[in-house]
């Protein structure tokens, strides 16, 4: 018979595992978000979201293959996955050229306010009941949002509603979730969230194309790679360990962007900046272990890396 000792040693190491995976996953995708930066002064950003997924895809299909098998390809919902791809494709974009006029740490930011608006939309469009503790925690991030774009004042950027409109079309994408089937689990919205990216930017790629300097080809390979490894990271990290224990290490991606951003372009943001990450990632963490603890759907969702 086994001790009792070990069960709660087996819940530790499943804990540490999986914020080793959702820490390491949000570091992949910043760096991923550093290279479209880069790139995004010379490329239209849809060529890089295609380029993305058209080099990212075999690897995410062989990761869903050799995880769930053949029956995580099978889907219920081929049109609300395009949907959500096209979806996806416009909220890239703006996430992107955000990136060229912003520093890194300020546009990732402000995409971090996703989860709140997640919270308002469910409340106005699925009917879903929200406590008033959930209720402050959404007004203190769009606090923290305010307090970073200042509209109204002579530091007031017109770009930085780029990002903000990234995190309002993510928190569109994730109320669609909830029509997709319990069946179709992360690995399989994963894959058909990079078919769909794929599918949508090839539309009006004619119009936007510019043949990439073969210098540049290593960056639209890391893009591509360290995006699909930080996806599989969160994924695996969300699965092995507790939602409420995981998804406040989303938050990492803002330490990560400031220092690239700082290493890569001497990107230092104002108090301002930083007065307004802490009050968004105290609200999204605070929104994050309610929905856990209280077993929303969407709380098995991966907040962070999506909106890339």
């Amino acid at each position: 018979m086994s001790s009792p000792t070990v069960f709660p040693a087996l819940r530790d190491r499943s804990a540490f595992a999986g914020i080793a995976c959702v820490a390491g996953g949000i570091f992949f995708l910043t760096l991923s978000d550093a290279n479209a930066k880069w790139l995004g002064a010379s490329y239209n950003p849809l060529q890089i979201l295609f380029l993305r997924a058209l080099i990212a895809l075999p690897f995410v299909t062989a990761l869903a293959l050799w995880l769930g098998g053949r029956r995580v390809l099978r889907t219920a919902h081929p049109g609300l996955h395009l949907t959500r791809g096209a979806i996806n494709v416009v909220s890239a974009c703006f996430f992107y050229l955000g990136l060229r006029a912003l520093p890194l740490a300020e546009a990732t930011a402000i995409a971090f306010a996703a989860p709140l608006f997640v919270t308002a939309l469910s409340v106005m469009i699925l009917k879903e009941r929200v406590d008033g503790r959930r209720w402050l925690a959404v007004l203190a991030g769009f606090a923290g949002v305010l307090i970073i774009v200042r509209p109204g004042t002579n530091a007031f950027q017109a770009a930085t509603l780029l990002p903000l409109t990234t995190a309002f079309l993510y928190a569109v994408m994730m109320i669609t979730a909830r029509s997709i089937s319990r069946a179709e689990g992360m690995l399989t919205t994963t894959f058909y969230i990079v078919a769909g990216q794929l599918a949508c930017s090839a539309l009006p790629l004619a119009w936007v194309w510019q043949t990439p300097a073969i210098a540049d080809l290593p960056y639209f390979a890391a893009v591509a790679l360290f995006s699909t490894l930080g996806l599989a990271l969160i994924t695996q990290g969300f699965r092995i360990a507790p939602a409420s224990v995981v998804a406040p290490f989303d938050y990492t991606g803002l330490i990560w962007a400031t220092l690239l951003g700082w290493i890569f372009w001497r990107e230092a943001p104002d108090a301002y900046a930083y007065l307004g990450a802490l009050f968004i990632a105290g609200s999204g963490v605070y929104i994050a272990l309610r929905e856990a603890r209280g077993g929303g759907r969407g709380s098995r969702q991966p907040r962070a890396g999506v909106k890339r």
